[in-house]
């Protein structure tokens, strides 16, 4: 097991090497110049270059990624053009705020999901079996940014049950923190926990068809223990699957309802660096995510033997 961990480890270094040529080009290459955002307009030929020369800006392209991925290798990250805080220091103070939301989005939709999935399953062509397509077809049509706005009017203008935007540190208010989060957490969710219902009502199908399933049945075993003992844990590997890759992507999705919901994580720190040309800081969040992204991967494949004795590695 240390040995396939070493090597997934060790193979994570040329993927984000690839991500990091990548991002480092498409920044550059995108219209738009940080010196001219930073001192306008107005700025004399002169001062433009010479903040340029100060930045490193002047120098060709593939002599700036050279530059940046030797201090990247030594740890460094390189400072924010605008505020010229270290790239690590700012992204460390706004990751947490990313991972909570992120983790109640994913607690949120497994509390709806995995239920919701089962009583589908065992209550196959019902009633109930509707309710969760109907849910799953609403939950992945409906747009992150629509059911953010729904959410504010009805809760928050309408009812005045939640507070609209913001966000509390939970270390200074553990109920406020959770009020200003039940919100995003639902938006960011809902998509996750149709597409997780979905799979689990078709793996779930797919085990309670399977011999020893029926044998169990013929045993007189109660339904409880049979869904719990033996089809759950053998259904949830297709789910652990997606559920690995979507929290992943909640971290990515999350720019949109940061920004919504003016909390202050990294997928907020990311659009306000874009738009302020802040080449530094987009890239260490990128390669920040992108490592987060390949550490989910790994746990994964490392609950895959958990779920199933039969899967071995070494």
């Amino acid at each position: 097991m240390a040995t396939y961990v070493l090597k997934r480890l060790v193979a994570m270094v040329p993927v984000l090497l690839l991500v990091s040529i990548v991002i480092f080009s498409l920044l550059h290459l995108t219209p738009g110049d940080p010196v001219v955002v930073m001192l306008g307009e107005e700025a004399t030929p002169e001062s433009r270059d010479a903040l340029r020369r100060e930045l490193g800006l002047d120098r060709p392209l593939p002599i700036q990624y050279g530059v940046w991925l030797g201090r990247v290798l030594q740890g460094d990250l390189g400072r924010s053009i605008r505020t010229h805080q270290p790239v690590s220091e700012a992204i460390l103070q706004r990751l947490p705020v990313t991972l909570e939301l992120s983790l109640l989005a994913m607690v949120v939709s497994l509390a709806i999901a995995l239920p919701a999935g089962i009583v589908a399953a065992v209550r196959r062509n019902s009633n109930a079996d509707l309710l969760s397509t109907v849910f799953s077809l609403l939950g992945v049509s409906m747009p992150n940014f629509l059911l953010a706005v729904l959410l504010i009017y009805v809760l928050s203008l309408q009812l005045r049950w939640l507070p609209p935007i913001g966000y509390v540190n939970p270390f200074e208010d553990l109920g406020a923190n959770l009020k200003a989060m039940i919100m995003p957490s639902i938006t960011l969710g809902t998509a996750l926990a149709a597409v997780v219902a979905r799979l689990t009502r078709s793996a779930l199908l797919e085990v309670l068809n399977q011999d020893y399933v029926r044998t169990a049945w013929a045993k007189g075993l109660r339904e409880s223990v049979i869904i719990q003992r033996h089809a759950m844990k053998n259904s949830l590997i297709p789910v652990v699957t997606v559920v690995g890759l979507q929290l992943g992507n909640l971290l990515g999705s999350a720019i949109v309802t940061e920004t919504i919901f003016a909390l202050p994580g990294v997928g907020r720190l990311v659009i306000d660096s874009i738009f302020q040309r802040d080449f530094p800081l987009v890239q260490g969040v990128v390669l920040y995510l992108a490592l987060i992204f390949l550490l989910i991967n790994l746990l994964v494949d490392l609950l895959y033997a958990y779920l199933d004795p039969r899967i071995r590695y070494g």
